[in-house]
């Protein structure tokens, strides 16, 4: 009775896109019938005799919890069933055979989930820990490839290559999309921070491209809440650089900046800074001229 009931919860789940406050309620009602089916959690014990049947439900309640919470952008909550996942997905496939896919949708999805919130560290502890698994997926797979090469374009300051991806279109579902607009804040401040680094000022069209923005209203509105200042046509950063670009470079490369300078390391940051804005100007303007 209650293994049909948690049926029809899922499918009802699946078929329908309800408000949020509904979903939950139904996942309670999921949550009830897994805990009279004695399969709220996976039983280590060998002689556990819940079927695979009950078992393959219960993680599709988690599943289908992680998907409508991450709809819903409640983090707190898709992390939960994230976590009360990660003892069906660890179990081996002669006890519960894996569904491949939706175990690497919400995986992928959690690793986005830890990108956008600079928890690095955790999202290359997830990556290891998925080598482990059976069936484990690599970039290969569209799931977990996705948020693996943001995470090494934005490593490497390729800020175009994600703004690309995301400007296409590129996510592989529906959910994925919900972090689009947390990356491409994301970048337009890593983008804000590299020139200010990099410049002294910048003109007004080209920030406007640079921050991949759609007028340049938009560009004085981001202006003012970094604190810029904008005097005919160009903004200006507040603190410019003494030394800059690859004039800095070439100073330190000859031994004219030293470390007892107190700029150590400073022009050889400019420069990378630079490398980083030309290669994303370069993109947008080839966006406006495709456009």
């Amino acid at each position: 009775m209650a293994e049909r009931q948690l049926a029809q919860i899922l499918a009802q789940l699946k078929s329908s896109r309800a408000p949020y406050p509904e979903q939950v309620k139904l996942l309670s009602k999921a949550k009830l019938a897994l805990l009279k089916l004695g399969a709220l959690t996976p039983s280590l014990d060998p002689e556990s005799t819940v079927p695979a049947a009950v078992l393959a439900l219960a993680r599709e309640t988690y599943e289908q919890g992680a998907l409508c919470s991450i709809r819903a952008q409640d983090a707190d909550a898709f992390t939960r069933y994230v976590q009360q996942l990660a003892p069906f997905y660890a179990l081996p496939a002669a006890v519960l055979p894996p569904n491949v896919a939706e175990r690497n949708k919400v995986t992928g999805l959690y690793l986005l989930l830890l990108l956008t919130e600079g928890r690095y560290g955790e999202f290359h502890s997830e990556l290891e820990s998925i080598s482990t698994r059976e069936g484990a997926g690599s970039e290969d797979d569209r799931y977990l490839g996705y948020p693996i090469r943001l995470e090494r374009w934005l490593m490497e300051g390729s800020y175009d290559r994600v703004w690309k991806t995301m400007k296409q279109g590129e996510e592989p579902c529906e959910e994925y999309s919900v972090f689009s607009e947390i990356l491409t804040s994301q970048i337009r401040s890593e983008i804000a921070s590299s020139s200010e680094r990099a410049y002294p000022s910048l003109p007004l069209s080209s920030t406007k491209s640079l921050l991949f923005l759609d007028s340049e209203g938009a560009v004085i509105e981001f202006a003012r809440r970094r604190g810029w200042t904008i005097k005919d046509g160009q903004i200006y950063f507040p603190t410019a650089p003494a030394v800059g670009g690859v004039a800095a470079a070439a100073a330190a490369a000859d031994g004219t900046i030293s470390s007892d300078d107190g700029l150590a390391g400073e022009p050889a940051e400019k420069e990378v800074s630079q490398m980083v804005l030309e290669n994303v100007l370069g993109y947008a303007r080839q966006l406006e001229t495709i456009v």
